[in-house]
Formats: C-alpha cells, structure tokens, sequence
C-alpha cells in the first residue's frame, strides 16, 4: 500500500493516473487493478491503472471522474493506493465463454461488479459476446433479470394493478407511449412509464417527452409522481432502477448486438423494477424490424411470456406490423406535435391511431375494465373523449413543463426539402432503416426540429408531381447531408401498375 495525493482529472471516464515510479512501488502495471481509500471520508472504490511519465508528479494520484463520485475527493486528500486481485466474476465469464450454465449465484457475482465498475470494459464486452455466441437459457435469464433488478431502486405501490408497455422497436416514427400511457390513465390505471433515448433510432420515447417536460427524475420521485396524477413518462436512465442493465446496453452498441437473452431481462427488468403487475409488450415484425418473421415474433412472445410467469407479472404481447413507419413523422418535435393534436380531438393518421388503441386495449382488458375483444374500441372510446388529453396535460406539469403546450409549440426545421412524385402511381416501398438514416443526418434526435413529414404512405396512389415527404432540419449543412442520403438510399419507391418492366421506375430527387 502506498499514500499519494489525490488530484481530481475533469475526465469522465473510471479508473486512476499513477506516476510510473508509483505504480513501481505499488507493483501494478498498465491495466492492472488497485483499490483506492479516501481515509477522510471513508470511502473506497476499485480502479484501472493508466500510467504516465510526464503528466503527474511522483507521489500524486489522477482520479478520473466516474471513479470519484464514489470516493467524493475535493482533490489534495491524501489517499491510500493496493493492488489488488482479479474479481472472482472473471471465472463465470470465461464459463459462459465456454459453453457453460451460470448459477444464480454466479450471475449476481457478474452484475454486482459490472455496476461497482469492478470489471473492465473488455470484460464485460467478454460477458457479452459469451452469451451472444452461447446464449443463455430461460433459467439464465431468469437470474439475470432478478440480479439486474437488485442492483438498484424497486418501486412498491400501495394499490394495483400496476400497468406497463414495452415496444422492443426498430420501426421510425413509433410514438404510441404519448398516447398508450394517458389512455390507460383516463381508464383510472396506473402506468409508471420508464423509457429509454434513441440510440440508433430518431427519437427514444424520452427524447420526445423531454421536447414538452423534464424527464430526468429518481426512482421515488417517479412513484411519487405516478401516485399523486396516475403516471409519468420518464427517462429510465436516470432512475438507478436497473442500472447494470443501462452499463449492459452501453457495451452491446459499439457491436451491434442485442443478444435474446439479454434483451428479455432488459425488457422484464425495468418493469419488474417498477412494481408492474401487468405488461404489453408491443412486439413490430417487418423487413426492417428486430424481428423479421411472424414465427420469430411468436416465439419472442412465448419466451416474453414464459418468464412474466416465473417473475410473478402478467405479459400478453402483440405482434404489430412493421414495414413502414407509424403514423405521418419521423423527428421529435414532428411526432410530438402528431400525438398531441390526436390527443387533442384532431383526426390522425390510422396506423398511429389504430396500432395505440389496440395496445392500450389489451393492457384495459387485462386489467379488467372491459371485456375481452372490446379493449380497441373501448380506447378509442377514451380517447375521443377528452380524457387522455387531460391526463397528459397532469403528466406533463408534474414533470415541470407546460399543460397548455400544443401542437403549434413545436414547429419542424427552418431549412426544409420536399420530395415530390416522378410520375403517377403507387408508394409501393419504404425503408424504414434508409428513412431513419436520413432523419439522423438531417439532426435528428438531437435537433428537435429535424425529421421527415410524410404526405403519402405505402399503398398510396399518387399523381405526378404530389409531394410525398419533406425533410426539416435545424440547419442548413444537416438539410444537405440528409439529401445526400436520400438520393443514395432512395427509401421510398414510386410505381406505375405495370408489372412487366424490370426495374420499375423509382423517384430521384433532383440534383438542382
């Protein structure tokens, strides 16, 4: 053990800087663990060794961020620095690397020190990728959903049933919560609703909810909130319900994979998490979707279901379609303006307002407000009435935003593009992943006001020179990307109802 002087490194990232004489003396080297003692405030976190020659003096620590919110250092504590040995969870992910069956016990071992940050990124990715290659059986699954439940908050409700909706998405344009929650709302249900920011797509439900109301909020300020209005609508990341599963998710982005396995305890988690008693999982099947096949999605619902059963929760799941976007936009402020003018009594496009209706009819049938077969129409029912509207204007001023935000609050992107059509005919194609690869280059999430406004959709006809979708963005260089993408992407097609020409005739967006 040697004392040095903390010194705080405005770096957001985990672990220490040592002094190459220090980490010497100490006996670490370059990626090695050691264990770091504020004596003054009593606390104590395990690091990664980086080491260096010229940028810390001998005799003094570097602390990087992430690793100090758990020491608390003002910086110039004296510290105490000790090697230490590897974690025993190593051993169980090179088990898993094998082909082997993680134990319970063996699978809270992983996940505690995932969030202790006790196991390196590269291990972790090992962890990963195990189960991405071996996979994880049902029993598996089942610990690692209780594991990533017990690393943080859990919701208790004095009154149930509590209801809860999950959509494993992969379609653009899918803001169905905005509407799905305040429906079962106005039903007198309760929906503690956690959701998650886009990652890969245009806009998470929480970017969108974040457009008309903070959504950062604590485990207990979302039960508070869910107890006084009904519900909320909320980032999950700032919860600390479930938080291995959020440094999980982290890892499994730069690959590119959602392994099955883990994808159901991230789902079950966060609702297990939040008290839920009864759960629709919205499952989208489509060319472009995470799941491809009806088959896959039923099996994906078995297993959904099969571990609701062993958690103790209610699951039905719903396979919706998911060829082409929901509803007319892709973007923030462009979706959020669609839901809330459909809450508001305004006519809507069919596929935002019949695919909501349906999922939050079947969580009002599970529930027991209306018999089974009716929920569609019961919720529709609830939604012409007004209700929904207001019990999203209490979830939006609970939150902090505005009740009286409307759809006119959120304009789209200054700088526009409108595609119009080549020749008369049908939309007989759309991308959804080209669609969401434009919408991302033109800013979107990040830029409210980006995205894609659509004036037709598949199926469509179209004449000559009809618009078939605008481009917004935020600014002008974000507009010249997304078109750039456009004419190389081409999403949407455009075609005659001949069917003898090879290849049919797609629309070109003009270089002038």
């Amino acid at each position: 053990m040697v004392r040095l002087s903390g010194k705080v490194l405005d770096i957001e990232y985990r672990g220490v800087l040592l002094n190459r004489d220090d980490a010497r003396t100490i006996g670490v080297l370059d990626g090695d663990r050691v264990e770091v003692i504020n004596e003054e405030k009593k606390t104590a976190a395990q690091a990664f060794v980086t080491t260096t020659a010229t940028l810390l003096p001998q005799g003094t620590a570097g602390v990087y961020q992430v690793t100090n919110r758990r020491l608390g250092l003002d910086g110039g504590e004296s510290i105490e620095v000790r090697a230490v040995g590897r974690p025993a969870s190593i051993d169980f992910i090179k088990k898993k690397m094998d082909g082997g069956k993680l134990s319970m016990e063996e699978t809270r071992s992983i996940v505690r020190e995932i969030v202790d940050d006790t196991l390196s990124p590269g291990e972790i990715s090992a962890y990963i990728v195990g189960t991405y290659i071996n996979g994880i059986d049902m029993d598996e699954i089942e610990y690692l959903t209780r594991s990533t439940v017990s690393t943080g908050e859990q919701l208790s409700f004095a009154s149930h049933p509590i209801v809860d909706k999950h959509s494993i998405g992969g379609v653009p344009g899918n803001k169905i919560t905005l509407l799905v929650v305040p429906i079962i709302m106005a039903a007198g249900l309760k929906c503690p609703k956690t959701s998650s920011r886009a990652i890969t797509g245009a806009g998470g439900t929480a970017d969108l909810m974040e457009a008309i109301a903070p959504v950062a909020f604590t485990g207990s300020e979302l039960q508070e909130m869910t107890e006084k209005v009904g519900g909320a609508i909320v980032w999950g990341g700032a919860t600390n319900i479930a938080p291995a599963d959020d440094k999980i998710i982290l890892y499994e982005y730069p690959l590119k994979i959602d392994p099955h396995g883990q994808m159901l305890a991230s789902v079950m988690a966060k609702k297990f998490a939040v008290g839920a008693d009864l759960v629709v999982i919205d499952i989208p099947v489509g060319r472009d979707a995470k799941v491809t096949t009806v088959e896959e999605g039923r099996k994906l619902a078995r297993d959904f279901m099969e571990l609701g059963d062993r958690l103790g929760m209610k699951v039905e799941c719903a396979l919706t379609y998911g060829e082409t976007p929901i509803g007319h936009s892709i973007g923030v402020n462009l979706e959020v303006a669609e839901a809330l003018s459909i809450l508001k009594g305004a006519a809507g496009p069919d596929s935002l307002i019949q695919k909501s209706a349906a999922i939050a009819g079947i969580a009002l049938e599970m529930a027991g407000k209306v018999q089974y077969g009716t929920g569609t129409e019961a919720a529709l029912d609830l939604l012409s009435s007004g209700k929904p509207d207001l019990m999203m204007q209490k979830v939006i001023e609970i939150q902090g935003g505005d009740p009286g935000v409307t759809a006119e609050d959120l304009p789209p992107g200054e700088d526009s593009f409108t595609i119009n059509a080549p020749e008369t005919g049908y939309v007989v194609e759309m991308n959804n992943r080209a669609l969401i690869t434009i919408a991302r280059a033109a800013g979107a999430p990040h830029d409210h006001g980006a995205g894609i406004m659509f004036h037709k959709k598949q199926g469509q006809h179209v004449k000559k020179g009809d618009p078939i979708f605008t481009i917004y963005a935020d600014r002008g260089w974000r507009l010249q990307k997304a078109l750039e993408d456009a004419r190389r992407l081409m999403p949407i097609a455009v075609e005659g109802m001949l069917i003898d020409r090879v290849p049919g005739n797609r629309w070109r967006i003009p270089m002038h």
